[in-house]
């Protein structure tokens, strides 16, 4: 069997071509009367939970330390989680498609792995400051899995890797400029809170970061080979480029899916102006393939981010991997006439996190997760996609291995060009998250109502359950 978890690569076009008219259409949400069946439902049954963000807004800005938790109509408290399913403080258990927001390939709190870092916590603890064997043992077990991993260092999150990776290719290149694809996301530091979620509107989203920590970033939008060329082209006259960052199944994890060339031409636009190009497989990594997404692209980047599965749902999960001689530049020390792109992080590395990693990647291959939760994947998309066509619903449901997008509202796919863009978009996200309060009601977790992860847990029985909660959603929808 593949090590990978999908069986085809989905038409971009043919998607995209869905989307766009999903958005050029009126919205289609929940009925008024079904959303008060659905606020009475979280009044009634998730009284503790509600009573705990009541009092948390008084100490936490929001009252979650973490996007994914703030949810409508209000965020719920989890103290307890298994395989595929949670359960909050009111005793409601639910399917679990949230994952830990992509980390838990072999399912939430999985037995095997916790048992390897009971011992570990039982011998020495989490956090020693020093060097421990692990570190060694999660490295060369990347490296096995992905060649292209020649040196690696372990990180505190996906953020982490994305700023020293490009802090790394500017020392390696002598260049300054970076490019990265309109709509992605690459973690929250000051250079690539730019072009966020919406193709096109550059630094609308940095807020409180100085002009000038972007100033070197630019984008093109998604597939438009020509025009990162362009922008190749014009840098060369500002002192060159120094990377390419991409996510490599499309911006959000694949919400604008990618054309299966992509990658290869981005590949051979890099090389052609002697450009770093960095993958971003923070979400990818260990979730589709444990070669990621390089591996079943059959591309080598330069550079490679990772977070989330590299920890198997631990904390302290980030890392950056690659080319020998880039990598070299993070070495720790000082060695006289050599560049140093500083890196640090006093719980990087730390002994929990990298037995936990480690660990998680062995079961991963034993078990055959990323195989099996794809295959959970395939069944929830396409169950969903065929409910939204017998409904005669525009929606659109499509995924890429275990990542499974269902995109009812397209709040992130307006056309910025649209002189009412930014108004639609608002109305279009509150839509997006009624869905997702409609679909906990109905005892489903997901991210923001549009993106679910399944995982080694999804068995048939759990996608049947999940499917006929969608199904009571669905028939809820004005005009069905």
């Amino acid at each position: 069997m593949s090590e990978y978890g999908m069986t085809h690569w989905p038409d971009a076009d043919e998607i995209q071509a869905r989307l766009d008219r999903l958005v050029q259409q009126p919205m289609r949400p929940i009925r008024a009367d079904r959303m008060r069946e659905y606020h009475a439902w979280f009044n009634k049954n998730c009284a503790k939970s509600k009573t705990l963000n009541e009092e948390a807004c008084k100490l936490i800005p929001g009252g979650v330390q973490h996007n994914l938790a703030f949810n409508h109509p209000f965020p719920l408290a989890i103290n307890r989680a298994d395989g595929a399913y949670l359960w909050d403080v009111d005793g409601n258990r639910y399917i679990d498609f949230l994952q830990a927001g992509g980390p838990t390939v072999l399912g939430s709190n999985y037995g095997p792995v916790r048992e390897k870092v009971l011992e570990l916590l039982n011998s020495c603890g989490p956090c020693t400051g020093l060097f421990h064997e692990y570190e060694l043992k999660l490295a060369q077990e990347i490296n096995r899995h992905m060649p292209s991993i020649e040196m690696f260092r372990m990180l505190g999150s996906g953020t982490e890797a994305v700023l020293a990776a490009i802090r790394a290719a500017r020392t390696f290149t002598d260049k300054v400029k970076i490019i990265k694809v309109g709509g992605a996301y690459h973690g929250w530091s000051d250079q690539v809170v730019f072009a966020l979620h919406i193709p096109g509107t550059g630094a609308l989203e940095a807020v409180g970061i100085p002009r000038g920590c972007n100033k070197d970033t630019l984008e093109f939008f998604p597939n438009d080979l020509e025009a990162l060329a362009s922008l190749l082209d014009k840098n060369e006259d500002k002192g060159g480029t120094a990377c390419v960052i991409v996510e490599p199944f499309g911006p959000e994890s694949g919400t604008r899916p990618n054309r299966w060339d992509f990658n290869q031409k981005v590949r051979e636009l890099c090389d052609a102006h002697g450009t770093l190009m960095i993958f971003d497989e923070v979400v990818t990594g260990f979730r589709v393939g444990l070669g990621g997404a390089q591996g079943y692209f059959g591309i080598k980047p330069d550079l490679t981010t990772f977070g989330k599965c590299i920890a198997g749902g631990y904390p302290a999960a980030g890392g950056l991997g690659g080319r020998r001689d880039v990598m070299s530049v993070l070495a720790a020390g000082v060695e006289a006439g050599k560049a140093r792109a500083y890196v640090g992080g006093t719980l990087s590395a730390n002994p929990l996190s990298c037995v936990a990693g480690y660990w998680s990647l062995v079961e991963t291959e034993r078990t055959q997760a990323c195989q099996k939760a794809g295959r959970a994947g395939d069944l929830l998309a396409a169950g969903i996609q065929d409910m939204f066509d017998r409904k005669g619903l525009p929606f659109v449901a499509w995924n890429h291995s275990s990542i499974v997008h269902i995109e009812t509202a397209g709040a992130m796919l307006v056309d910025i060009m649209n002189p009412n863009a930014f108004e639609e978009a608002k109305a279009r996200k509150v839509m997006m998250e009624h869905m997702g309060a409609a679909y906990t009601a109905e005892g489903i977790i997901t991210i923001a109502g549009s993106r679910l992860y399944t995982s080694l847990a999804d068995t048939d029985d759990v996608v049947d359950a999940a499917l006929a909660g969608f199904n009571r959603v669905f028939d809820g929808i004005e005009g069905v």
